[in-house]
């Protein structure tokens, strides 16, 4: 058997750059979704092409294959990914990575409502999005509407824990 690269070079989460997630809920034919969007600012040594290469890597190493498939998490209790709201504020955890955002009440609803949150993790590098800065909601729908986005990122839905 022959292994690729990356099944025998060691995972280093320096490669993902700054990662990022940001909060927001939409209107779905059900009520409204509470989404988290992952991402990486593409700022890693290895530049845009090697966060994008360890984001993939570690989505698939954790069980959340990039594409259109989506994992449902609120029925595997042995995926490696969770979603902690508590306080105001998600915390996914995964390994190599705790990422938490504040959330707004409208998510907080929408997420008390499902018991789960619609969890997008891209590899697709967006660096004009930094933590802490104001995002245009035109400018969010643009890059998640996008295609490239969607086919790139992991899809799955992730239990809320901590909500009662």
């Amino acid at each position: 058997m022959t292994s690729t690269p990356s099944e025998t070079l060691p995972f280093e989460a320096a490669d993902l750059g700054t990662l990022a997630v940001m909060p927001w809920s939409g209107e779905h034919p059900d009520g409204d979704m509470p989404f988290l969007l992952a991402y990486s600012l593409g700022d890693g040594a290895g530049g845009p092409d090697g966060a994008r290469a360890a984001v993939e890597r570690l989505l698939r190493d954790n069980g959340l294959p990039p594409g259109d498939e989506i994992v449902d998490g609120t029925g595997r209790p042995d995926l490696p990914v969770t979603l902690l709201v508590e306080d105001g504020r998600a915390l996914v955890t995964m390994p190599y990575l705790n990422a938490r955002c504040g959330v707004p009440p409208e998510w907080l609803a929408a997420a008390g409502e499902r018991g789960y949150a619609y969890f997008l993790f891209t590899s697709r590098p967006w660096p004009q999005a930094r933590p802490g800065e104001p995002v245009a909601p035109e400018d969010l729908a643009a890059f998640v509407g996008d295609d490239d986005t969607l086919t790139r990122a992991a899809h799955c839905l992730l239990p809320a824990r901590g909500l009662r």
